[in-house]
């Protein structure tokens, strides 16, 4: 018996969307275009599924909160609001070809496959990063790849926006990966990846290419599994 919910179907790949890469304030709507232009090309020969992030809009919320004092769990969910406010940004850019309901949990979304539609959503339950919500949704559907969007265009030892000194990775093993992420989470939490996303790729054996976000050359490749200038997580 084969266990791969997709077992003779298309390729599934889930991508993961920075929401720093969805809003960072410069062309927003022409980005989301010329992505929803990009996705509708790739969707002729792949499933796709695209898990939205909140980035700074989702920050700002968080920022503001933890000033009132508001625990963790309402924290998180104000940042959850802001990733489907984003998810839903991209389903207008998209139009007819997505999915136009947003998906709430990992099962609604897995369960809107098949259907020759784009799956968008956001995060999930407080505590779950919008990457670890990714790395469950392509287990759940049997994805060939995560492409990880992201503000940078690699994995790094520290944030190279920070210290001019940080590692560039070309190549991690999973093992590699959660060495280098540890296990802290928090509320807005930003890092290229999340240790719980990470813990369920390395079980899943489930590759992951962290690609620049605005970088649609790059993002095509990704999704297509061919050679990327960013760092391809595997083994």
């Amino acid at each position: 018996m084969n266990d791969n919910p997709n077992a003779g179907g298309m390729d599934r790949v889930v991508i993961s969307l920075g929401g720093s890469i969805i809003i960072p304030g410069d062309r927003d709507g022409e980005f989301l275009k010329r992505f929803a232009s990009l996705l509708r090309d790739l969707s002729k020969d792949m499933e796709l599924f695209v898990v939205c992030g909140g980035g700074r809009t989702a920050r700002l919320y968080i920022n503001i909160g933890r000033e009132l004092n508001a625990p963790d769990h309402q924290l998180d969910e104000m940042g959850i609001m802001t990733t489907r406010l984003n998810a839903r940004l991209l389903q207008l850019a998209l139009g007819d070809l997505a999915e136009q309901s947003v998906p709430t949990t990992v099962d609604e979304a897995a369960s809107q496959a098949g259907r020759g539609k784009v799956v968008v959503m956001g995060g999930t339950t407080p505590g779950h990063t919008t990457d670890g919500v990714s790395a469950s949704l392509a287990e759940a559907v049997g994805a060939t790849r995560i492409v990880n969007a992201t503000s940078v265009d690699a994995v790094y030892s520290a944030d190279p926006k920070r210290d001019s000194a940080a590692k560039r990775y070309e190549r991690l093993s999973f093992q590699q990966l959660k060495d280098l992420l540890g296990d802290e989470h928090g509320a807005g939490a930003s890092g290229v990846f999340d240790p719980m996303g990470a813990s369920i790729v390395m079980r899943c054996r489930i590759p992951v290419l962290v690609v620049a976000g605005r970088d649609l050359d790059e993002m095509s490749k990704a999704a297509k599994g061919l050679t990327i200038k960013g760092t391809v997580i595997d083994g």
